[in-house]
């Protein structure tokens, strides 16, 4: 079955960085949008940053300029690159993938129906 195991996740100071990884398993096809979400405490799960099939991204306005979200198709694995970061991006950081083959990316939980169990980020300032 779909597996998705997150890490990289770890407690860093105001303007450190951290890069988050999640491996996927139980499937081999690449056509499957991907994306980070996360939650803090007392807050709604929101999207952070999606990439489709062809390598389109979208992020919210929160953090363009300071992540990057990536994948690699031969280890099937996504990464979300996260530089300067600020106290506001502490949560737990989840990625998911789509349920549609093909669709395109989205900041929407609602696309996503694989998750994998999480990993903490906390930015002290």
């Amino acid at each position: 079955q779909v597996q998705l195991v997150e890490s990289g996740g770890g407690s860093v100071q105001t303007g450190g960085s951290l890069r988050l990884s999640c491996e996927a398993s139980g499937y081999t096809s690449t056509g499957y949008s991907m994306a980070w979400f996360r939650q803090a405490p007392g807050k709604e799960r929101e999207g952070v940053a999606g990439i489709d099939r062809l390598s389109s991204t979208i992020y919210i306005d929160a953090v363009k300029g300071r992540f990057t979200i990536a994948k690699d198709n031969a280890k099937n694995t996504l990464y979300l690159q996260m530089n300067s970061l600020k106290p506001e991006d502490s949560a737990m950081y989840y990625c998911a993938r789509a349920s549609r083959w093909g669709s395109a990316a989205s900041l929407s939980s609602a696309g996503y129906d694989y998750w994998g169990q999480g990993t903490q980020v906390t930015v002290s300032s």
